[in-house]
């Protein structure tokens, strides 16, 4: 389709670092970071006096001139106010992980893995054959770490639910390892005392490139890609496997071109259209246009091979209001800020749909939803759902 874009990418290098020990130089770093934005916040009102007299001085009395300015500290000050909170959250949610290891002991079924794309280039189709950096988390108790793993070991229990995260942009490896482990321990407590689920951690390479909409831009057709990565990892599931996909911003849009594939390659001998094994979508907040699915949407062919689709949104979401600068000749808003029709899907569909904005806010982090009860439960059921029948 013309809309998409293909580009090389270079490879990125892939964080090994056992899990959950964090080195105290990435507090440290946080910490200053904290610092430096909290200083700024306060020294605000400061700066808009200086840069007025500072105009006033270099005769630049036009109105136009002087409100560019101010627009431009006003939100260079909103978005540092964002990622302050975000890096609160974060550096609670990594103390929380940290203390709550005996929780693993609760879950003694839990079975987490990684499959890393970080190391591969940029591709405009489906592959023939990939080399994924794949690890598993092993050990018992507090001493568990990621060891490193097969294909073959991975897709070795085909009568073992399945649920594939995909993270969103501006994720490191162990960002992206410490937050599948999070979503997997819900997803675990409402397995309904079966076995809990495999959790796959897609990995793909979403570290800040740039700065805001040059790096969004970036990772917009990084996302495809991995789409096709993604795709081909689903193709070595058996028909019968039950898959659920969580796709956090970028993520769903990773997940939708990945579902389009599908649509059009078939991965065995039944279509996956038609394969037995029930597949349940999961998107937050996702970055995905509002219209993917709809009857002429780009992505609708890939949405007749889902059983259950659970739709989280933000109406408040900010950075999510800045998505049709992503791909100018198109100008749609996102699915994740305005949500979508019902009537766009099939009606054999199991479909539910949420405003987070109460509970949220304005920020655009997943961890603001791991922490909220309901909206996790929601979450973790709508990967399950139909998958104990």
């Amino acid at each position: 389709m013309s809309y998409r874009m293909c580009r090389p990418f270079g490879a990125m290098r892939h964080n090994t670092r056992p899990f959950p020990n964090a080195p105290a130089r990435e507090s440290r770093n946080r910490g200053l970071a904290l610092s430096a934005t909290g200083y700024f916040c306060t020294m605000l009102p400061a700066l808009l006096t200086f840069v007025d007299t500072s105009l006033r001085m270099a005769a630049l009395h036009h109105p136009i001139v002087r409100c560019l300015a101010f627009f431009a500290i006003a939100v260079i000050a909103e978005t540092t106010r964002g990622e302050m909170s975000e890096i609160e959250s974060i550096e609670s949610y990594e103390t929380a992980v940290e203390a709550d290891c005996p929780a693993i002991e609760a879950c003694p079924e839990l079975d987490v893995w990684v499959v890393s794309t970080r190391r591969l280039p940029g591709i405009c189709s489906l592959p023939k054959d990939v080399n994924f950096g794949i690890e598993r988390l092993a050990g018992e108790s507090c001493s568990r770490c990621w060891e490193q793993a097969t294909l073959f070991e991975l897709v070795g229990e085909p009568s073992r639910p399945l649920v594939v995260f995909v993270h969103g942009n501006r994720y490191s490896p162990s960002d992206a390892k410490q937050q599948g482990l999070v979503l997997a321990r819900r997803i675990a407590s409402h397995a309904c005392g079966g076995v809990a689920p495999r959790v796959v951690i897609f990995s793909w390479p979403s570290e800040q490139d740039g700065l805001l909409l040059k790096d969004g831009r970036r990772k917009y057709a990084r996302a495809y890609s991995e789409g096709h990565y993604l795709a081909w990892l689903l193709c070595q599931l058996e028909p019968e496997q039950p898959v659920g996909i969580v796709g956090y911003s970028f993520g769903a849009l990773v997940t939708a071109e990945a579902l389009d594939d599908l649509s059009r390659t078939s991965p065995s001998d039944i279509p996956w259209s038609e394969r037995p094994g029930r597949t349940n979508l999961v998107f937050v907040t996702p970055a995905l246009r509002c219209d993917a699915f709809a009857p002429r949407g780009p992505f609708r062919r890939g949405i007749d091979g889902v059983d259950g689709v659970t739709l989280v949104i933000n109406s408040q979401d900010k950075p999510l209001k800045f998505f049709p600068l992503l791909e100018p000749t198109v100008r749609v808003d996102a699915m994740g800020l305005v949500g979508m029709s019902r009537r766009w899907l099939p009606a054999e569909i199991d479909y539910s749909a949420t405003d987070a904005a109460r509970t949220v806010g304005k920020l655009h982090t997943l961890w603001r939803y791991l922490e909220s009860g309901p909206l996790s439960a929601r979450i973790a059921h709508g990967s399950l759902a139909g998958m104990g029948d």
